[in-house]
Order: structure tokens, then C-alpha cells, then sequence
């Protein structure tokens, strides 16, 4: 009678065990699960959106994504399988990959898209645009050369209004017999939404104490939108002239700023970055 207690109490604990073993095991399965992080991520002071996932408590994000948003180069070397990185050079984007069709891949996440002779680009109507010139690209008669990094922030960027980047778009028109290609420049719409965060945190009028200007309802004296509806009139200006946005904001900070930039080609020739405002 007594070994068979043992035995039932012995099958017990085995039964316990396994039991156990399969709810820990489960339970390190669920906690190394990738799962999309919900935290915020700033950059300088900066709030930056990534693409970030949890794995086992710790944050994962693409070495690209990192190299962006604090300048480092990253390449891939595809002959020895090798994962690059430099301190000593500035990031740029991942080589364009080419679709099926021939066209290049045009990022749609704010990083740079420097123009090459022979890129064909899918244009919103299916018209596969073929660039054939950028001499003038950085070497106009008006620009003063290659245009350096984004601005970096002189007051708490993550403080203000932060617009959505809108979608890529890539508009072909035929006029006259000419054909004409506007990339929407992401890049560039960076660089104006970055030089109005600092001139809103350089103006009394919307900055004080170290923070943002609120009116009585506590909403903030200045919107920014990175898109101006079709139809519009707005300010144009080219090449990229800092005070020149920053000029306009000082003349009447409060309000709704408008901004885009777009890439303009003609038959196949790049002709400049065009740099739109609208206040309302």
C-alpha cells in the first residue's frame, strides 16, 4: 500500500513537472516573441518615429534606421557577407534597388534620393520617366553647392507640433510637347519643417521659458502641414535660401505654414528643387 502511495505521489510530482516545464517554456516563447515596441524614441531631444520591435525586454531597430538619424555610414557588402559601418562618413541611402521594369525605388522615409543619369522613374500615371541629365544637380547658377546636413535642433524639437511626412509622389505632366517630372523631395521637406522648429523656438512671439508659446485654449501658436493643397498659390524659391522661410515666419508667426519641395525635370533634364510656402 505504501509503494503505491510512492507511485501515485511520484507520478504526481513527474506530472507537476512537466506540467511546469511546459507552462516556462511557453511563457519564454510568448517573452521572446517580437512584438511592435510602443515606446518613444527621441534623438537629441528630438521625438523620431522608427521601427522598432521588443524581443525579450530589449528594443530592436534596423542598423539603417539608427545610422540615419545620427549620421553614420552603413553598407552591405554582398561579395564577403559583411555589414559596414563608418563614423568618419555621413549616411546615405541604400542603393536604389531596380523593379522588375527598370525603375528605381524611391525612399519614401525622408533619407536622400541623389539623381543618376540613366534612373527611370515610375511616375504616378505609369509613365516610366527616364532621367537623362543632372549636371545642374548642386551646380546651378544660383546654388552656392551641395547642400550640407539637415539643421539640428536649438530648442526642444519634441515640444512642437510634429507633422507626418506625406506620401512619395511622382507627377508627370506633358505641356506644350515638353515633358515635365516633379518628385515630391522628402528630404528637403525635412530641411524647411527643421528651420521653422528653430525659428519658432528664436521668436518671442511663439517660444518662451524654454517651451512653446500656447494660446488661451492651449493650443500652440504655429501649424505646420508638409503638404499645400492643389489649386494653391503659394511662395516659390529656389535654390534652398534659409532666410528666406525664416523671414516670412518672422514677418507673422502665428498661423498655418504650408510647406513642400519638390525635384523638377524637363525632358529628361534636371532644372532645380523647388521650395514652396503657404501661410494662411
Amino acid at each position: 500500500m505504501k509503494t503505491k502511495q510512492s507511485i501515485i505521489a511520484l507520478t504526481a510530482g513527474v506530472l507537476m513537472g512537466a506540467s511546469m516545464v511546459g507552462s516556462v517554456a511557453g511563457a519564454a516563447e510568448e517573452y521572446l516573441q517580437a512584438k511592435r515596441s510602443t515606446q518613444q524614441f527621441f534623438v537629441d531631444g528630438q521625438r523620431v518615429e522608427l521601427e522598432a520591435y521588443a524581443i525579450g525586454g530589449h528594443n530592436y531597430v534596423k542598423l539603417r534606421d539608427e545610422g540615419r538619424l545620427v549620421d553614420f555610414g552603413v553598407d552591405y557588402d554582398t561579395v564577403t557577407n559583411s555589414v559596414r559601418i563608418s563614423t568618419a562618413t555621413p549616411y546615405s541611402p541604400e542603393a536604389k534597388t531596380p523593379t522588375t521594369k527598370g525603375t528605381v525605388a524611391l525612399p519614401t522615409d525622408g533619407s536622400r534620393y541623389v539623381p543618376k543619369e540613366g534612373d527611370v522613374v515610375r511616375c504616378d500615371d505609369g509613365y516610366e520617366y527616364a532621367i537623362t541629365d543632372v549636371s545642374r544637380w548642386d551646380a546651378n547658377a544660383f546654388a552656392d553647392g551641395p547642400l550640407g546636413a539637415l539643421p539640428t535642433p536649438t530648442c526642444d524639437w519634441s515640444l512642437l507640433n510634429q507633422p507626418v511626412l506625406p506620401d512619395m509622389e511622382v507627377r508627370h505632366y506633358n505641356i506644350n510637347g515638353e515633358e515635365y517630372l516633379f518628385i515630391r523631395n522628402l528630404y528637403e521637406t525635412r530641411r524647411m519643417l527643421y528651420t521653422l522648429y528653430n525659428a519658432i523656438g528664436a521668436n518671442e512671439q511663439t517660444w518662451r521659458d524654454g517651451a512653446p508659446v500656447l494660446r488661451k485654449g492651449g493650443t500652440q501658436f504655429v501649424r505646420i502641414e508638409l503638404s499645400i493643397p492643389k489649386g494653391s498659390n503659394p511662395q516659390a524659391f529656389w535654390p534652398w535660401k534659409p532666410e528666406r522661410l525664416t523671414e516670412v515666419f518672422n514677418s507673422c508667426p502665428p498661423g498655418t505654414y504650408q510647406m513642400e519641395a519638390w525635384d523638377v525635370y524637363k525632358n529628361g533634364v534636371f532644372q532645380k528643387t523647388e521650395y514652396d510656402l503657404r501661410v494662411k
